[in-house]
């Protein structure tokens, strides 16, 4: 595939699983033998801990909007900074609802195979924004 054709593959993932919570798009993009390189905590670093993550976010946050700033791609690898704004409307880690407004600032680097992703590395501010709730 075209490093345009990853890139599209890579906002679908933001765009129609992070943000909408849609799991049944996972099957078309995500490959069989996905690693995330840098799982957190006790998450498990395929997709099965995707939508563990992706749930509990969804669980403690409502209103969730992706904004893409930038995708670099080059052969298999797509890098993308973005900010996913929410707003804290459910119990998520201990912390009662607030009705904050919240902004997580996340740096994700996806290679993918035959447009879907087999690996993830990543840094993001999740922990450090819930932890300030």
């Amino acid at each position: 595939m075209s490093t345009e054709q990853n890139k599209q593959v890579v906002l679908r993932f933001n765009k129609e699983f992070i943000e909408k919570g849609n799991t049944e798009v996972l099957k078309e993009i995500v490959a069989d033998d996905f690693k995330n390189h840098t799982a957190a905590g006790n998450v498990r670093n395929d997709v099965t801990g995707l939508i563990q993550f992706i749930g509990m976010i969804h669980k403690g946050f409502s209103d969730i909007r992706i904004d893409i700033y930038e995708q670099l791609a080059e052969n298999d690898l797509v890098t993308t900074r973005k900010i996913i704004h929410a707003k804290h409307t459910g119990e998520i880690m201990g912390h009662a609802a607030t009705g904050k407004a919240v902004e997580m600032n996340v740096i994700d680097i996806v290679r993918l195979r035959d447009g879907k992703y087999v690996d993830h590395w990543g840094r993001n501010d999740i922990m450090q924004v819930i932890q300030s709730l």
